[in-house]
């Protein structure tokens, strides 16, 4: 096989040559009909409009609160990742960051439980897992919420 052998996998279809003449079955006015918004050129509705009537978005009663906007996105970090760092360091965000472990530090950083920890530590962050904190403390380190 050559590159001048190869064909598209599915047969590609002609694009229909739309206002080229009553030959073509496309021609005069082009697939639109006759007169009408939907004739025009720029014309049509906006997704949604239903000719005037109270849009379905509109009559359909809102019910409720939602807490998405104000809701609090930390940072996920796992036990083992803290492994790179020496004993007796303290481990902060900004620290986090400058090592590359994380990429941003949102509303804070949480503390996972996953994977093990050999060195003692002190872990500033907003949020510790219970198993987090339990296997920091273990070794000897502290785990402070910020």
């Amino acid at each position: 096989m050559y590159l001048h052998e190869l064909k598209p996998a599915v047969p590609k279809k002609a694009p229909k040559r739309k206002g080229r003449g009553y030959g073509s079955g496309n021609g005069l006015t082009a697939g639109r009909g006759s007169k009408g918004q939907k004739a025009r050129s720029g014309g049509g509705v906006r997704p949604g409009f239903e000719g005037g009537q109270m849009p379905l978005y509109r009559r359909i009663p809102k019910r409720g609160f939602s807490n998405y906007e104000f809701k609090k996105v930390y940072t996920e970090v796992k036990l083992s990742d803290l492994e790179v760092f020496e004993n007796g360091t303290e481990v902060t965000a900004e620290l986090l960051k400058a090592n590359g472990i994380i990429k941003e530090i949102n509303d804070g950083i949480v503390v996972l439980g996953n994977g093990n920890l050999t060195k003692k530590l002190i872990v500033k962050a907003a949020r510790f897992t219970r198993t987090a904190s339990e296997k920091i403390q273990a070794l000897g380190g502290k785990a402070e919420v910020v």
